[in-house]
């Protein structure tokens, strides 16, 4: 869901950088054939993902909810020349496809594609630090997402949260289970004191967590 109005996201949508070709393909083949294909970040915030990364160098980014890999791919944009990302996907379907886009690109080689439980899967990765991670999985679970992955971020390291807006939910009436959820998550990181946060109206709301 797009928080902004259809023509403001148009104008904005022109006015950043071009979407590659590849992630082009990528976004034509989610919509024609996956379920639920709005999940999928888009041009505009997938810019944004990429100069987050461009700005930071990440030599270990973590991903938590692969889906197409087009986020992915944005992420690994800016790693630095040695760098790696490591995605988790639950979905064992996806496997075949989500290969196919990685090799279109020329960070395939950059990308570390795990599936199973999130939870399980960030335990194997003991013993990497990373500079980012990005959470975009099941949404009743960012809060734990968030706890697991917190001693794994370095300082001065980025955290990034999608949909925290949810519909807008979050800022109504609503008390079902998943806006529930997000306003539990957003208040929590709103008085954590070892980071410094903000949430950008980009899409359905993107929280950036800064850990001091």
């Amino acid at each position: 869901m797009e928080i902004l109005p259809g023509d403001l996201q148009s104008y904005l949508d022109d006015h950043c950088e071009p979407e590659p070709e590849a992630l082009q393909f990528i976004n034509r083949e989610t919509y024609l054939k996956v379920l639920k294909p709005n999940m999928l970040s888009g041009h505009y915030q997938g810019r944004l993902l990429s100069m987050l990364s461009k700005m930071m160098q990440p030599k270990r980014i973590l991903e938590i909810g692969t889906f197409t890999g087009y986020a992915t791919i944005c992420l690994a944009e800016g790693l630095a020349e040695d760098g790696i990302i490591h995605t988790i996907e639950v979905n064992h379907e996806l496997e075949e496809m989500l290969k196919k886009h990685f090799s279109l690109t020329d960070v395939e080689k950059k990308i570390k594609l795990h599936f199973g439980p999130a939870e399980h899967v960030i335990g194997t990765l003991s013993t990497e630090v990373f500079d980012i991670v990005f959470i975009d999985a099941d949404k009743k679970n960012n809060l734990l997402y968030f706890e697991l992955i917190f001693d794994k971020v370095r300082s001065g390291g980025l955290i990034i949260i999608d949909n925290v807006l949810w519909k807008g939910k979050v800022y109504g009436t609503e008390k079902d289970a998943d806006t529930e959820s997000f306003r539990k998550l957003n208040d929590r990181i709103a008085v954590d004191t070892r980071v410094e946060k903000l949430i950008l109206p980009v899409r359905d709301g993107v929280l950036l967590i800064r850990k001091k």
